[in-house]
């Protein structure tokens, strides 16, 4: 079934004109620095990681190249474990494939690996969770000069157990649309699993945040309401209140994108694989089944 709201990147024959025994489905792990990108969707006109990936595929293997991802991330966020699929040429050296993309890919995004998987990987519809950490800086000082890129200077301080107590009141499964820009025909229903804070000995707290899936601006609307908590603007159990909300909550602030960074994806066995991608796509794409 197709996605209308989510098309591959960029629509184009899945074997990219090579006959259907002459590819093979790759598992794509990547980083990248979000600063400098506008997201990474494609998009005309504007650097996107999934436009500069898809063009050094294409030039490296002198063929179009359709390239699915774990999540879409927003313009400025950043990925230390971002997951692809893209189907390739099945003679292909995956090894030879990322010593040729290190050389070719700019300095602000790294193919770490490439690996043949089983057909019925989806990058996309096959994940269980991702996991994203946002980095506050709550020092006098603000955030360390090398690591200004990804943490958030936060002028409050952070009260880590008040913040922890208003998290745990929204673990589980709920809608989530007063923290979500909504998109036409898709849910907001998300089952969040992970939502902890740490204090490091450097000033800098930690948000964990794990789910089956994110919408739209959820995790830095999230981080946004509790960071109101931590400072005392908000008591401990308003962010969960709004889970009653049904729509986007206005109040609700944004956390700066540049602070949110995509640390892993977590898959099921191959054995599993096929089974989880269709489970998913009943939920997640609308129309009929």
């Amino acid at each position: 079934m197709s996605d209308p709201l989510h098309p591959p990147e960029p629509a184009v024959p899945p074997d990219g004109g090579l006959g259907p025994s002459s590819w093979q489905r790759c598992r794509v792990d990547l980083a990248y620095d979000g600063t400098d990108f506008s997201g990474w969707a494609m998009q005309p006109g504007l650097r996107t990681v999934c436009g500069v990936l898809v063009d050094a595929l294409s030039t490296v293997l002198r063929a179009p190249v359709a390239v699915t991802v774990a999540g879409r991330t927003d313009a400025g966020v950043h990925a230390t474990g971002q997951v692809a699929h893209a189907d390739l040429p099945a003679d292909l050296d995956t090894a030879w494939l990322v010593r040729r993309l290190a050389r070719l890919l700019p300095p602000d995004v790294r193919v770490r690996a490439v690996t043949a998987v089983p057909e019925a990987f989806d990058a996309r519809f096959g994940a269980l969770r991702r996991h994203y950490r946002y980095r506050v800086a709550t020092a006098p000082h603000g955030a360390d000069p090398l690591r200004a890129r990804d943490t958030v200077s936060w002028p409050h301080p952070v009260d880590v157990d008040a913040v922890n107590a208003a998290s745990v009141l929204l673990l589980g499964e709920h809608d989530f649309a007063a923290f979500c820009k909504r998109r036409e025909g898709a849910t907001t229903v998300r089952a969040l699993q992970e939502l902890r804070w740490t204090p490091d000995a450097d000033g800098v707290v930690t948000a964990a945040v794990a789910a089956d899936a994110f919408c739209h601006s959820m995790v830095r609307s999230l981080v946004g309401a509790l960071l109101d908590v931590g400072r005392g603007r908000r008591a401990v159990d308003w962010p969960a209140t709004l889970l009653l909300r049904g729509e986007r909550a206005s109040e609700v602030p944004v956390a700066p994108a540049h602070g949110l960074t995509l640390v892993a994806v977590d898959y099921p066995p191959d054995a599993d694989l096929e089974a989880r991608a269709e489970r998913t796509r009943r939920v997640r794409v609308p129309g009929p089944s």
